[in-house]
């Protein structure tokens, strides 16, 4: 074959897109570097000067005979980017040196050559930012197409698809630094990676939150990574920080057949919501088809909801709360009932839905207007008005005009501020806390009360008592201890958070009272307030106004 023929070949092998095989090309290339009698043929990629100065970068062997020798041409290209492409050639001392037109040749194949490996390595790189994010993961156009691929060759049935986030991976910022964090972020992926090997993939999605495909028989060593596992982020130190995620998890039937990514995407990312607003209680979810019907709902709730808003569907009851050595009506707690087209729905069909959302700020900002509404009228009647608390959902907590929105509704309707009480939750970073002490400091200067609401529930701190300047600690049902439960841990407990909190000025309510019991043993352990069904049940406006008139629960 002549070298014109040769040529022909290789351009030949080299514009073959779809079917390009590099054994095929270096074969030739191996041919051309006989003919010329050369020993060893490279081309050098580097992604820049500096790169090139340490000869750091990738190599590409055309030919080696193992004969070494000197090198005889090189061809070096600085690229717009300031990319460097070499390609060098070598013959031993023992060979006839190249004739003029030899070398010709030579160099038209090393050009040929060179412009073949720019192709490539920019195919590469395009392939790279097509399918890696910012920061080297793979992104979710190449989960896409893993799926799509999987899907055409009949390999996608029988497999598991998740969609993960890392549980609280703020805190773990906040506790090592950003940079170590970032270390964490990638020592877990990678250690995930390994875990499924090649027979799935990990992807990240943006943020703490990634997809992953693996096998049937790998999923309960997945699921046991997911839940918690020990991840390096300081060699030096032997460093370590437990990180776990919560899940949503679709095992993909085996005669599944996939119409698009869509499909997929859409069950594992409305199985990780429902695990993540299970507030820990089950952090890993497998996919149900009640999950869509939930979503479905979910939508529809977001969708009713600026024209129930707008058309005053949301009505403000009340549920009393008494003083437990009188008996007397000490205040009561705003609670929001929504009635469509004659039908009462529960708050526990729509707020979880409006707290995914600044909905849930837009809905308590009415609550609290009715609320003052309600306050200005029984003012003007002469009824004995007591204080109404309203709850303010943890969204609200960064907004800097918060206090200012909260007054401006209040002073509106001229309602005196020590007639109003906020409840507020909880916070569980460092941030929502420096947040939560603002609006509390702030609500306070008014003259306003504020209450910890759910206290108890999960891990409550005591630096959210110590720092915070409240009035009231609202104590959740879960403390309270059951009727025959005097001596146990509970008791002794719950006993010492009311003592605790008299000692530093707070007032103390225990919400969920339902028994003699119970009641006896608040008494016992001088809580002064209760609310619960054993007094009385959520009442409707009209049904509460009619206790403003001195009105007194029996006590016994």
């Amino acid at each position: 074959m002549s070298f014109y023929q040769k040529i022909e070949n290789m351009l030949s092998i080299m514009t073959n897109l779809k079917g390009f095989e590099f054994e095929e090309l270096n074969s030739v290339l191996a041919e051309l570097c006989m003919m010329f009698r050369l020993s060893k043929g490279v081309v050098r990629f580097y992604q820049g000067l500096n790169f090139e100065m340490q000869d750091k970068g990738d190599q590409f062997v055309c030919y080696d005979n193992g004969m070494g020798g000197s090198e005889v041409h090189r061809i070096r290209i600085v690229t717009n980017i300031n990319a460097v492409v070499t390609c060098t050639v070598y013959m031993t001392d023992d060979e006839e040196p190249l004739t003029p037109e030899e070398f010709e040749k030579v160099d038209l194949v090393m050009r040929i050559v060179l412009s073949f490996a720019c192709r490539v390595r920019l195919q590469n790189v395009v392939e790279m930012l097509a399918f890696h994010d910012d920061s080297g993961f793979y992104n979710l156009r190449f989960f896409l197409q893993n799926l799509k691929q999987r899907n055409g060759k009949n390999q996608l049935g029988g497999k598991v698809a998740i969609h993960f986030n890392l549980r609280h991976f703020s805190l773990v910022n906040q506790e090592i630094g950003k940079d170590a964090g970032d270390v964490v972020m990638h020592n877990y992926y990678d250690g995930l990676s390994k875990l499924i090997g090649s027979r799935g993939v990990v992807c990240r999605l943006g943020g703490d939150n990634f997809v992953a495909l693996c096998e049937q028989p790998q999923l309960d060593e997945v699921i046991g990574y997911l839940e918690g596992a020990p991840v390096p982020y300081d060699t030096g130190y032997g460093s370590r920080i437990m990180v776990s995620a919560s899940a949503g998890i679709f095992q993909i039937p085996a005669d599944f057949q996939m119409h698009n990514p869509g499909e997929i995407m859409d069950k594992i990312i409305t199985t990780s919501q429902a695990a993540r607003s299970g507030n820990g209680t089950k952090n890993i979810r497998y996919f149900t088809e009640n999950l869509l019907s939930d979503k479905e709902r979910i939508m529809r709730v977001q969708q009713r909801f600026p024209d129930a808003l707008k058309n005053e569907e949301f009505q403000v009851h009340y549920q009393p709360k008494i003083d437990l050595q009188t008996g007397a009506l000490a205040g009561a707690e705003a609670l929001c009932r929504w009635v469509h087209k004659g039908e009462m729905i529960m708050p526990g069909a729509f707020i979880p839905v409006l707290e995914r959302t600044t909905d849930i700020c837009r809905l308590d900002f009415y609550m609290l207007e009715h609320v003052c509404r309600d306050l200005r009228q029984w003012l003007d009647e002469g009824r004995d008005v007591v204080r109404i608390s309203v709850n303010l959902s943890r969204r609200h907590m960064m907004d800097v005009d918060l206090l200012n929105t909260i007054l401006e509704i209040i002073d509106r309707y001229e309602v005196p501020h020590k007639y109003l009480e906020v409840e507020l939750t909880e916070t569980t970073t460092d941030v929502e806390f420096k947040d939560l002490k603002r609006v509390v400091g702030g609500l306070q200067r008014a003259g306003i009360y504020t209450s910890v609401d759910d206290f108890g529930v999960g891990y409550s701190s005591l630096n959210l008592i110590r720092e915070i300047p409240w009035n009231v600690l609202k104590l959740d049902r879960s403390l309270l201890p059951d009727d025959d439960d005097h001596d146990s841990a509970r008791s002794v407990m719950f006993r010492h958070v009311i003592a605790m909190a008299k000692e530093m000025g707070l007032s103390c309510i225990a919400e969920g009272v339902e028994t003699q019991a119970q009641v006896d043993m608040l008494r016992a352990s001088c809580c002064g307030l209760a609310q619960g069904f054993f007094f009385d049940c959520v009442l409707s406006k009209e049904a509460f106004e009619e206790k403003l008139c001195g009105f007194r629960y029996e006590v016994k």
